[in-house]
């Protein structure tokens, strides 16, 4: 179909806008694509670069639906994982229903109650929103959600990748399954998302129930048969640059000094490396904003807007501003080490080469080795073409029992024999999840009368605190206390750090600042504070459960350091720490496999240098257990075997390891960490956190692997 033809299916008032308010000469190629499917009301996955109009792309086509059939109420949903994202989208999609003379509101946590009163008396024809917000009004009293989303016929996922690898995209796509039953119609599905590793999946896990019952198609121009599907024969366009600065110190050196005049976006993989790289910046008078999740709203929203305003200026974030929040006209984008996947890198170079003339741009900085080998490892997987497959996190057993909790408060009460019924047999919450309904009616989180099942005394113990709030939310907050001056916010910081042992004055580094703590109110967790020069410390606690890298980019280390090179720029200072790095693990790496080394330097212990990633091997550690070291801490890059090991038991040992495999010990802490883990039997919460810490198709390669013994141990 032709660009003519597309645009002709839009309404003819928008397609006016379109060309005199927002002066387009026509619709970019995935704007135009996505115009057939949409208007037909299909499901849909919309892919596209950062910057790739996913927006418009779908608002255009559903816009134009509700104005010809007509719809009426809250009839499209836009759903966000960031409340900052729906923040900053607001005024362009008010704007672009306001050229129908419909409606837009915004509904999430920091929603004033006025608002919603207004939004709830007079409902807007789009909604932005949250998945918790949605399950709060669901479970709300003081919403008729039965009236509120009567009008409902499309639902816009944004950023859907970032849902689904995530326990908040089962919670979004059961909330989904209980809307349309609470609406008694399919409503049409549309995912906006960057480039990933496998479109045709997701697009099949945000149908959910109507998987191969509803037509769907994947809308991505920009992917060519060779970026589509396996590696590409050149790599991506783009001016990347690898350099090696040895600290933090050093890399606040280069900022400062490099790209003088230009706006620069700073991303570090760890909100303590933001606040003290910031602290760096300005004390080398560079103009710095600061951007990460525990700084406060009103001081990241500062940040953000000053940031737009500026010219000569660094803004330093962590993935906070990963996804499409609008930060405006950018120059450069810097990589202090690595971000933790390439679809990660792919977002953030994305933030760059927007303007005519300019192209994408990223500088890596690497702390040290570590960081060095990460990025080359990660640019040689970007320079194939390959992106990470997004895939949900399996069996999420804490997500039914928080559902079935949910639907009961929703409803009230649900009939025993009719529960599965609500999530249209969307595989985990229909027969699997009987045996936790029996643990939860065990154990009292509900209780059953006449054939209906309701909330029990345990789930208003555990979850009723104002209003059942914390069953909304499918993640869990790490316990941080809010720093205050005056009556001004400025952000939260970890407990441990009022709490450690010090000599003098007590000094925290926030929002890139150091303050002296002058009062601690621990009932209510609130720390008060007043400026002060230099002496902060920042720190915050990691919830990482199985975090590590994945077994692709960990074997593209080993391939780097068997002589593979990215092809990018690497200044003399990465050549030389490479060099360097292939000396210090030549006998650690071999092309024809693994090996394992007796480590002179640590007292004898022998390794298994398998490069497999952090959850290949737990999972070889708990398959070979007759010979690794029992509750050893699981790295990236080896496994430690008992130190008496010969060949002949190793060679026992791996005798049908491969058919044998066997999930990851878990640890106690794992268990009490899982929200929602208490509402399952112990073992089934267990089985859930092993099957997501193990990797059996990467570990199963690895035992496919010859290894050879060296040094002493050989």
């Amino acid at each position: 179909m032709r660009e003519s033809d597309r645009t002709e299916q839009l309404e003819p008032a928008l397609v006016h806008h379109i060309v005199n308010t927002l002066g387009w000469r026509g619709l970019r190629p995935l704007q135009e694509q996505a115009v057939e499917p949409l208007v037909a009301g299909e499901d849909a996955v919309l892919l596209a670069p950062t910057a790739g109009g996913k927006t418009e792309a779908a608002c255009f086509p559903l816009l134009s639906r509700m104005h010809s059939a007509p719809w009426t109420g809250t009839s499209v949903l836009y759903v966000c994982p960031l409340k900052a994202l729906l923040n900053n989208l607001l005024p362009r999609i008010e704007t672009y229903t306001s050229w129908l003379g419909r409606t837009a509101a915004l509904w999430h946590g920091d929603t004033p109650s006025g608002a919603r009163k207004r939004i709830l008396a007079a409902r807007p024809d789009v909604l932005l929103t949250t998945p918790e917000s949605l399950e709060a009004m669901l479970v709300s009293v003081n919403v008729d959600h039965t009236s509120f989303f009567s009008g409902l016929r499309a639902v816009v996922v944004d950023e859907v990748h970032a849902f689904a690898g995530d326990d908040r995209g089962w919670h979004l796509l059961a909330v989904l399954e209980r809307l349309q039953k609470v609406v008694k119609r399919p409503v049409q599905r549309v995912g906006l998302s960057a480039t990933v590793g496998n479109p045709e999946d997701l697009l099949t896990w945000l149908q959910g129930s109507g998987a191969g019952r509803r037509p769907g198609r994947v809308v991505a121009p920009h992917l060519t048969p060779s970026t589509a599907v396996g590696p590409a024969t050149s790599p991506p366009p783009g001016d990347i640059q690898l350099d090696y600065v040895g600290s933090l110190e050093n890399a606040a050196t280069v900022i400062s000094a490099l790209h003088r005049g230009e706006k620069r976006l700073v991303f570090c993989e760890s909100r303590r490396l933001v606040e003290e790289l910031g602290a760096e910046l300005r004390s080398r008078g560079v103009t710095t904003f600061l951007s990460h999740a525990s700084l406060s709203l009103d001081e990241r929203r500062r940040a953000e807007t000053a940031f737009v305003e500026e010219r000569d200026c660094v803004i330093v974030s962590t993935s906070t501003l990963e996804l499409g929040i609008d930060v405006g006209d950018l120059d450069r984008v810097i990589q202090i080490d690595a971000p933790s996947s390439v679809a990660s890198f792919l977002q953030r170079i994305g933030r760059t080469g927007r303007r005519p003339g300019t192209s994408r741009n990223c500088l890596f900085l690497a702390l040290d080795e570590a960081g060095l080998l990460s990025a080359a490892g990660l640019l040689l997987q970007w320079s194939r073409g390959w992106v990470e497959p997004v895939v949900a996190p399996p069996e999420p057993r804490h997500i039914v029992a928080q559902q079935l909790l949910a639907l009961c408060l929703q409803e009230g009460s649900v009939g025993s024999n009719l529960w599965q019924e609500w999530w249209n047999g969307l595989g985990p919450f229909g027969r699997p999840a009987e045996p936790i309904l029996k643990y939860l009616l065990a154990e009292g989180y509900l209780d059953q009368d006449g054939g209906l099942l309701f909330i029990g005394p345990e789930a208003e113990r555990r979850f009723g605190h104002r209003h059942f709030m914390n069953l909304t939310a499918v993640f869990t907050a790490p316990p941080q206390f809010t720093v205050l001056q005056g009556r001004t916010e400025i952000g939260r910081t970890d407990p441990s750090l009022l709490t450690e042992q010090i000599t003098g004055p007590r000094r925290l580094l926030l929002a890139g600042r150091n303050w002296q703590v002058t009062y601690i109110d621990w009932q209510r967790k609130r720390c008060f504070v007043e400026p002060v020069d230099g002496g902060g410390k920042a720190k915050w606690s990691g919830a990482g459960f199985g975090r590590g890298a994945s077994y692709e980019l960990v074997r593209a280390v080993r391939e780097v350091l068997l002589g593979a090179v990215p092809p990018v720029n690497l200044t003399k200072r990465a050549q030389g720490c490479l060099e360097e790095a292939r000396e210090h693990f030549m006998e650690r790496v071999h092309p024809g496999g693994t090996l394992i080394v007796r480590e002179h330097e640590k007292a004898g212990q022998l390794r298994w240098w398998t490069w497999a990633g952090h959850r290949a091997n737990a999972t070889l550690a708990a398959t070979l257990d007759s010979v690794t070291v029992p509750g050893q801490r699981i790295n990236d890059h080896w496994v430690r075997l008992r130190d008496d090991l010969t060949p002949g038991d190793w060679k026992h040992a791996r005798e049908g390891a491969a058919e044998r495999l066997a999930l990851p010990d878990i640890d106690e802490k794992a268990v009490r960490g899982l929200k929602f883990g208490d509402a399952l039997p112990p073992r089934l919460a267990e089985a859930t956190l092993a099957i997501r810490l193990a990797d059996l198709t990467s570990a199963a390669a690895v035992l496919s692997e010859q290894a050879r013994f060296t040094g002493k141990a050989a």
